[in-house]
């Protein structure tokens, strides 16, 4: 990718971190994309030296070297991590039919862009497919002999996607009462028990609004839509924001913090076959997102209630 630019649009979201952002700069002008979307929420009133951490980041953003269209979508006030996110994909996705989006803390290998791009425009009429992930959290763990495999879990530090599955997300999650009332979570779900348990507490604390989090939501337009994501058989981003500071990630002992990369060879081995991956879908949720004891014993008391 260093000769050449990089043909698809890429989206950046930032926010107050001048340290990660600039390495994920770095890694973005390393693939000169011809097209650069930048998404910027504003500082918080009552954070002091915030709005001097911003103005930082921003700044980074004015050292395009290379020819590329840079496009600025900068809030002036704080939108907070939901709203901000999403209003930055619907313009972005206003102005650009697909794209690869990148987080300020997502650090990706340099092969993240061409596997983005080839498979954007391999499945870009395929609505099956809503998303194609960087993230592999099977710690090495071999799940298929191709390139990637179909998920139904979307991993987004660091992936792409194309308006028309953007097109569904559902800001107000004005579906989720049905989903939730009709039993649809078994479904989707495959009737586990303690997973659709933990992910109902989960949705239903972001549609009372008690977690400010966007991705529950894309997450959620993406299954009402039975829609599946593209994960490489290697991880391929490197989440590098875990701190106590973070908004969400703030566990520094995570065992998916600063997770390794491994590049992915081309030419890519394409699967014949749009299958869920269940037994490394499982692994995921049980081993790393959450249905570990502790979380079981949470929802257990939250039951009880």
């Amino acid at each position: 990718m260093n000769n050449h630019h990089l043909e698809t649009p890429v989206i950046f979201i930032i926010f107050n971190r001048p340290d990660t952002t600039a390495k994920v700069f770095e890694a973005i002008r390393q693939a000169k994309p011809k097209k650069l979307l930048v998404v910027a929420d504003g500082a918080r009133s009552d954070k002091e030296g915030e709005a001097e951490k911003c103005a930082a980041v921003r700044a980074i953003i004015d050292t395009v070297d290379w020819d590329c269209e840079v496009l600025k979508n900068y809030s002036d006030v704080n939108l907070g991590c939901r709203k901000r996110v999403s209003s930055g994909l619907d313009w972005a996705f206003s102005l650009v039919d697909e794209a690869i989006i990148l987080e300020d803390d997502c650090l990706p290998d340099s092969t993240f862009f061409p596997f983005c791009q080839e498979l954007l425009e391999k499945y870009r009429d395929d609505k099956r497919i809503m998303a194609i992930s960087g993230d592999n959290f099977q710690f090495g763990r071999k799940r298929t002999n191709y390139s990637y495999y179909f998920s139904r879990f979307n991993d987004c530090w660091g992936w792409a996607t194309w308006d028309r599955a953007w097109q569904y997300y559902d800001h107000n999650m004005k579906l989720w009462e049905e989903i939730r009332n009709g039993g649809w979570l078994k479904d989707i779900l495959n009737n586990d028990f303690w997973l659709i348990q933990y992910r109902k507490h989960k949705l239903q604390s972001v549609y009372d609004k008690k977690i400010d989090s966007w991705a529950y939501l894309w997450t959620f337009s993406c299954w009402i839509q039975n829609g599946l994501i593209i994960i490489p058989n290697q991880n391929l981003v490197s989440n590098i924001g875990f701190s106590s500071t973070s908004t969400h990630t703030t566990d520094v002992k995570s065992p998916i913090a600063n997770l390794p990369t491994q590049p992915i060879s081309f030419p890519l081995q394409h699967p014949p076959f749009i299958i869920p991956n269940t037994k490394a879908d499982n692994f995921r949720n049980k081993k790393i997102f959450g249905l570990l004891p502790r979380a079981i014993r949470k929802i257990k008391r939250i039951l009880s209630l």
